[in-house]
């Protein structure tokens, strides 16, 4: 039930809007000017098109472009011009939304923010994450040091943010509905040859964890080299597909997300109620279930020893093949992981 495509809205829902805004490329400030004023416009018309709209949501690079440029000149501050904006827009519509942005980084200079944030009714900065797993070897940017976050958004729903890639993670995931997420978010820029993975990653992530995702990236063409699939989709807590885009670039699709839906399942399902049967292995036969870690992988990468069977004989290992230097910068965590 999506609520007619987003045209209604129930007790206890929220509609959102998955917009598959236009590529375009972004090569000087004037360029992430005119990106920022085209977003601002799809806020507009997501509330038109959609009267009941609580959330708008935006790709991956929908103002900077696919160049996977580090230019200083087209990169994006907390405080600048292109935030703004997004808060304007947000507080004179009194919708919620989730944009996109490169943002300059103090701690490795050279290698940007990829940045997604959350700006409430209001125009308040509500969520800010950075992307954990750039899109090796093609992107540039500085891996997420702050971890997975989860947020209280329109109506009370629990939401989390992941960027594209991440979404391959199936532990992303996992940690943003470990941490009570009930819709996880998903924003790209991807091309056309994931069409299948992403289709295959949103389902899965929403049937591992009893959770609603809601997904969308870029649509049309640059007009020199890249073209971006669109494919908005909402998926429900049993894996269904309860809307989907297309390619059309600007193409607005709303879906109706009915929380109750997770917290029934989360609280009383006994088959498939993954989330909670992996911290309680096998509690038919054991006492609470098994509270252990069996896990190698999960064992090896706290102590910083991960290394897969085949570790050895992996041959792309940095982002030279797409012509990026070898770096040279150790990794900085702002995470202070609890114990």
């Amino acid at each position: 039930m999506s609520g007619l495509g987003g045209l209604n809205k129930t007790s206890g829902g929220i509609v959102i809007a998955a917009v598959q805004s236009q590529l375009f490329r972004v090569d000087t400030p004037a360029d992430l000017a005119a990106a920022t004023r085209h977003v601002c416009e799809l806020v507009r018309r997501a509330r038109r098109e959609y009267p009941a709209v609580d959330l708008v949501l935006f790709p991956e690079y929908s103002t900077h472009g696919l160049t996977m440029s580090t230019e200083p000149a087209i990169l994006c501050t907390m405080d600048g011009p292109q935030v703004a904006a997004f808060r304007a827009v947000c507080a004179e519509q009194k919708v919620w939304g989730v944009f996109s942005i490169m943002e300059k980084n103090e701690v490795a200079p050279k290698y940007p923010w990829n940045v997604g944030i959350t700006i409430n009714a209001d125009g308040d900065v509500v969520d800010y994450y950075r992307k954990m797993h750039p899109w090796v070897p093609v992107e540039p940017w500085y891996p997420g040091n702050r971890g997975v976050s989860v947020f209280v958004g329109p109506g009370g729903v629990r939401m989390s943010l992941i960027i594209c890639h991440d979404g391959m993670f199936p532990e992303m995931a996992r940690e943003a509905a470990y941490q009570g997420a009930e819709v996880l978010l998903r924003t790209a820029g991807y091309t056309s040859p994931i069409r299948s993975s992403w289709e295959l990653t949103n389902r899965a992530n929403a049937a591992a964890n009893l959770m609603y995702t809601a997904s969308v990236a870029l649509a049309g063409s640059d007009g020199t080299t890249w073209r971006s699939m669109g494919e908005a989709m909402f998926v429900g807590p049993e894996g269904e597909i309860l809307e989907r885009g297309n390619g059309v670039a600007d193409h607005i699709v709303a879906c109706e997300v009915r929380v109750d839906e997770v917290r029934r399942r989360r609280r009383e399902w006994g088959v498939e109620n993954n989330l909670f049967q992996l911290g309680h292995r096998g509690y038919v036969a054991v006492d609470g279930g098994a509270g252990d870690c069996p896990y190698t992988y999960m064992r090896d990468m706290v102590t910083g020893r991960y290394a897969q069977a085949e570790d050895s004989d992996v041959v792309v290992r940095d982002g030279t093949v797409c012509g990026f230097a070898a770096p040279t910068d150790k990794f900085v965590d702002e995470m202070v992981y609890k114990q």
